[in-house]
């Protein structure tokens, strides 16, 4: 997990340095970008807000690589297989938690999930 969100966190974070220093025009729509861009790969960094920052990430990812989003002059998404990709490992994250070495896991404690076993109705002690 902690490699998971380590990559596509740094991902995150280059698109969004990447708008906020494009040269096609300051809009109101690049700065939005670039600042979601940002918030969501240092959250998924740190492993704070996972499952949030996550689907930002994917719906960014999609977004750009399917030219819904305006891209910036250095765009990491720049073929469609590249952002499925992105978009698969983002959702992973989501569906998975922060795992053990996160913000989340320190804050909320770690999630156990315990099975009990199975009564046999037939069998008596």
């Amino acid at each position: 997990m902690l490699l998971l969100r380590g990559a596509i966190g740094t991902v995150g974070l280059l698109q969004g340095v990447f708008y906020l220093a494009s040269r096609s025009g300051a809009t109101p729509g690049t700065w939005l970008g670039g600042l979601l861009g940002l918030a969501a790969g240092a959250a998924l960094l740190i492993g704070a807000l996972t499952p949030i920052a996550g689907i930002v990430g994917s719906l960014g990812a999609i977004g750009i690589g399917f030219s819904l989003l305006t891209a910036p002059t250095p765009n990491l998404f720049d073929q469609k297989l590249t952002a499925i990709l992105v978009a698969i490992i983002a959702a992973a994250i989501v569906f998975l938690g922060p795992g053990a070495f996160s913000l989340d896991a320190r804050l909320f404690g770690r999630r156990e999930i315990i099975i009990p076993p199975r009564s046999n109705p037939d069998r008596t002690a």
